[in-house]
């Protein structure tokens, strides 16, 4: 399976529906699928990010065969249709982080195994240099955005470093954590606090300007994890999925959702058990909103999970004649709406096209 840790579509658009003023905690909403441009097959969107109602990107990769990358995807949202852009290199894009100013980023791989860092100019993508770009032991993995046109990306380079942070064209690799780990952290997200956590299956970590604070490590059996939601210091979720041990060949994951309170996790039920939860994003006061799922014994529509205050209840997308894999979910601020990417197929198949909701 392929995707945001475990899965590798498209609708009609129900076109002419606004952007609405954001709404309230726990507010139950009508998920509508929303067209993609064509893409070569198999194709997937892994990360999506939004400036506003009338901007936002989506990542991917298209023309993958098997277990051989394809072309890096790359689409734009001008507030009335979703269009291609160019990256202009082989191989894909996995994540993508957007500013309020309308600029945003977005972090991938070639076929040479060599770490992308674009950004967003305005009409297209430019490539960015930065430290240890082309060298041996350096990726990049996921990419998030602060004020003031600050910029984090987790990865690592050959000494160990797991954090870069840019700002005004300077790019910086921050010290090592003092733990070690043979898995690179592969998200990141920004507390409105300003912390910036790093986070994989051996390492949790927050970077709070001047040192960093390892959390322990989440654990899970051939585990994944999607998403962290760091809504203080001691509160915190995480998202993904679990394998197991053993099983037949193609055995679908265990959905993970955990919660943290700093020093401990602990496993919390989620409204379905069999398939992966791919995301998790904070309203405009950072309290948990929703959750983006792939729910393996109901494969034709999205499953997404909403706070209602206190649980997480299941909110179901449009029922599609395909699969629907979600991959990424991202919060339109200034709304109450969000943008979830994911793909048609759970493999990387002919048959994997890109799938939108929102």
């Amino acid at each position: 399976m392929v995707g945001a840790g475990a899965g590798f579509g498209l609708v009609p658009a129900r076109g002419g529906t606004a952007w609405a003023a954001p709404g309230l905690l726990g507010e139950a909403r009508e998920w509508q699928a929303v067209t993609a441009p064509e893409a070569a097959p198999a194709a997937q969107l892994r990360g999506v990010a939004a400036s506003g109602p009338g901007l936002a990107w989506a990542v991917g990769e298209e023309g993958r065969n098997s277990g051989v990358r394809g072309t890096a995807l790359a689409l734009v949202w001008d507030g009335t249709a979703w269009q291609r852009t160019s990256p202009g290199f082989s191989g894909y894009l996995g994540s993508v982080a957007a500013a309020s100013d309308g600029s945003a980023w977005a972090v991938g791989s070639d076929t040479s195994g060599t770490a992308r860092l674009l950004a967003w100019d305005g009409p297209a993508w430019q490539e960015t240099d930065f430290p240890g770009r082309g060298a041996p032991g350096t990726s990049l993995a996921a990419v998030t955005t602060g004020p003031r046109g600050h910029v984090w990306v987790s990865g690592r380079n050959s000494d160990g470093s797991v954090l870069l942070h840019g700002h005004r064209g300077k790019w910086t690799w921050l010290e090592a954590p003092p733990a070690t780990t043979t898995v690179p952290p592969y998200g990141i997200h920004r507390a409105p606090c300003g912390d910036v956590w790093v986070y994989g299956s051996e390492l949790v970590a927050r970077w709070d300007g001047a040192a960093w604070t390892v959390l322990p490590a989440p654990g899970g059996i051939r585990a994944g994890y999607t998403g962290l939601l760091a809504v203080a210091r001691d509160d915190i979720w995480m998202t993904g999925y679990d394998y197991g041990i053993g099983g037949p060949p193609g055995k679908p994951p265990g959905v993970r959702l955990l919660h943290g309170d700093g020093g401990s996790w602990e496993y919390v039920k989620a409204p379905f058990g069999v398939g992966m939860l791919s995301g998790i994003v904070g309203d405009a006061q950072g309290r948990p909103d929703r959750i983006a799922g792939w729910d393996f014994w109901d494969q034709t529509r999205a499953h997404y999970l909403r706070w209602d205050g206190t649980a997480w209840v299941s909110e179901r997308g449009p029922v599609a004649t395909t699969p629907v894999v979600m991959n990424a979910l991202a919060k339109v601020p200034g709304s109450d709406g969000y943008w979830a990417v994911g793909t048609t197929s759970s493999s990387p198949d002919a048959t994997a096209l890109p799938r939108i909701e929102r």
